[in-house]
């Protein structure tokens, strides 16, 4: 769904990574900053800092957050898919600027070893990891970004289906 134009303001604009394995799975992090008793995974997404590409900007994320650079894109949504916090998160995160975020999407196609890949970044946002069949992410996301990615896999399925 696009957003109209006086509502672009409201929305963090960022980027979505899938990462593919060579299987057609796809990377997903346990987030860090949960309650405990509470699993939420997430595939890797962040902000896109003043003066970057979307694609720049991607690419970053993937090595802040999943700590590694082995990965090439292979496409990309060709809009902007959003999602809104619910209130109760809203009012503190992103000090309360934004009700939710805009997102361009990558497909990615991890190149190297699961050795590659390091949580223990600089800033950890992820304390584990696994390689999921893209179906099963609807069901692992958080509700609020359940549309969302049904949205983004519909859009970025070429990328990890079989061939019909």
């Amino acid at each position: 769904m696009t957003l109209p134009e006086a509502e672009l303001a409201h929305y963090r604009p960022a980027v979505g990574i899938m990462l593919l394995n060579r299987d057609g799975c796809v990377f997903v992090g346990r987030r860090i900053d949960m309650p405990a008793g509470l699993a939420a995974w997430q595939m890797p997404q962040g902000g896109i800092d003043p003066g970057e590409t979307p694609a720049q900007a991607a690419l970053r994320e993937l090595r802040e957050e999943v700590g590694t650079d082995r990965a090439v894109i292979l496409g990309e949504t060709s809009g902007w898919h959003h999602y809104d916090l619910p209130p109760e998160i809203a009012g503190r995160m992103w000090k309360g600027r934004f009700r939710g975020q805009r997102q361009k999407w990558f497909a990615m196609r991890f190149t190297g070893g699961d050795r590659n890949i390091d949580l223990a970044t600089e800033h950890p946002e992820f304390d584990a990891w696994e390689w999921v069949a893209p179906e099963r992410l609807p069901d692992m996301i958080v509700p609020f970004k359940r549309a969302l990615y049904h949205e983004v896999l519909a859009e970025l399925r070429p990328f990890w289906a079989p061939p019909a």
